[in-house]
């Protein structure tokens, strides 16, 4: 299956190994959410490290580690769609980050919608009754 076809499609193929792909990374990492803090929208999941989150707190930007590339990333570095940090928290079980945050730019995830403009957040399409997926936007 395409980047595309997953990223735009409406056939459902969820990404079990994720985790365990994410394992196998040579990095030590934790899940890390980002909110926006005036909608309450869940923008983003991905993993942050030690420095990850050292210079999320450096910087006042969600910075995450990508899993895939194994370095650094500053989301909004490429694309200009900063997400400014306005307070991080941290779980119970201290397993997981929670950065909330005000967007700075036209979006949050790297798909764009049929405007061409990024979306607001990665999670733009549900499961349907049928297991197929349907835009929210």
């Amino acid at each position: 299956m395409s980047h595309k076809e997953l990223e735009e499609g409406s056939s459902l193929n969820l990404d079990f190994t994720k985790l365990r792909k994410i394992a196998d990374c040579d990095c030590d990492v934790i899940p890390a959410i980002a909110q926006n803090r005036d909608t309450g929208a869940v923008l983003i999941l991905g993993y942050a490290n030690e420095l990850a989150l050292k210079t999320a707190q450096e910087t006042g930007m969600a910075t995450f580690w990508s899993t895939s590339r194994n370095e650094l990333w500053i989301k909004g570095k490429t694309s200009g769609d900063f997400l400014k940090i306005e307070e991080i928290r941290v779980n119970c079980e201290q397993n997981s980050i929670l950065y909330l945050v005000t967007p700075q730019g036209s979006g949050a995830c790297h798909t764009k919608d049929a405007n061409g403009q990024a979306r607001s957040g990665c999670y733009y399409r549900r499961i349907n009754e049928s297991s197929e997926l349907e835009f929210v936007e």
